[in-house]
């Protein structure tokens, strides 16, 4: 790293002399550092000219190509400054839809409260492309894929069981619990995008018993198809978390034969795991998820 550090000053300063003075450093150390870039990389990064130098293309393209890097590094050392105290910083979580609104607003009105001076940000994550590359914590379904870039840490939080939501007047509303198979000629509402990990959880456990969903209607989140139960059109099955607070008409039953389940969990940036803020975050949805009225009750 401080090897490419003085290349980028070579190259800002197109001199040895100036870069080692911007850099505190002796002509002859900026020298030996070039040397061994030059033949880690097998480049050659400058060429002599005269008593002077000149940065070649190679050296140039590397330099440039290397401002990302710096520029992350930076934010970093800055964020973890930060956190280590509880001071101003930045924290950026990612969630997704059903997690975010039954966990997040309690989680975010105690971070503000204990560190007024931190800025959260809160990113939805469940659109392709959606979720950016440098979330400190992610909570988020767990394929148990092994998927976790190596730089985060996984913490699980809570296994949510999947529900079938119908009408009170539904012959399965006095079940207690409703086998799978049996909703194999029932009319679906969807609710999941199309390619989510929620939605491959479910038809995993519908092809286990031999059947693909038959759609009636096609939506894309949860609470959007709950209404759509009421008018009798059909029924949903969605996660036990992501059924609310239902309307009095409908009724959640549990899916069994199999039970499909949605493993949750929660990634935290390596980095600044250890930092108060990050960490209270962490203690602050194992709270939520071990509640009484949670998921776990």
């Amino acid at each position: 790293m401080s090897r490419l550090r003085v290349l980028r000053a070579v190259v800002a300063k197109e001199s040895i002399r100036a870069a080692a003075a911007a850099l505190d450093y002796t002509p002859s150390a900026v020298s030996q550092q070039l040397a061994a870039l030059q033949r880690e990389t097998g480049l050659r990064l400058v060429d002599r000219v005269g008593r002077g130098i000149e940065p070649t293309t190679a050296g140039r393209t590397l330099a440039a190509e290397s401002e990302t890097l710096f520029r992350e590094l930076n934010r970093l050392d800055g964020l973890v400054r930060d956190l280590r105290v509880g001071r101003t910083g930045r924290l950026s979580i990612g969630y997704f839809a059903s997690a975010g609104a039954t966990w997040l607003p309690e989680v975010v009105t105690v971070l503000q409260r204990e560190f007024p001076e931190l800025r959260l940000d809160l990113h939805w994550t469940e659109a392709p492309g959606a979720a950016p590359t440098d979330l400190d914590v992610d909570v988020f379904v767990d394929r148990r894929d092994g998927a976790v870039p190596r730089s985060m840490i996984v913490h699980p939080l809570v296994d949510d069981p999947y529900v079938v939501v119908v009408r009170r007047d539904d012959p399965l509303a006095a079940r207690r619990s409703v086998p799978l198979a049996e909703l194999a000629e029932r009319p679906w509402i969807d609710n999941d995008i199309g390619h989510g990990v929620c939605r491959e959880v479910l038809l995993t456990a519908c092809a286990e018993v031999g059947f693909s969903p038959r759609f009636s209607v096609q939506m894309r989140d949860y609470r959007t198809a709950i209404p759509f139960v009421a008018t009798g059109i059909g029924v949903t099955v969605l996660p036990r978390l992501a059924s609310g607070e239902l309307p009095e008409e409908l009724i959640a039953l549990p899916v069994v034969e199999p039970t499909p389940v949605r493993h949750i969990s929660v990634a935290v940036r390596e980095s600044v795991a250890e930092h108060a803020a990050v960490a209270r975050t962490v203690e602050l949805l194992r709270t939520a998820v071990g509640e009484p009225s949670s998921l776990t009750a």
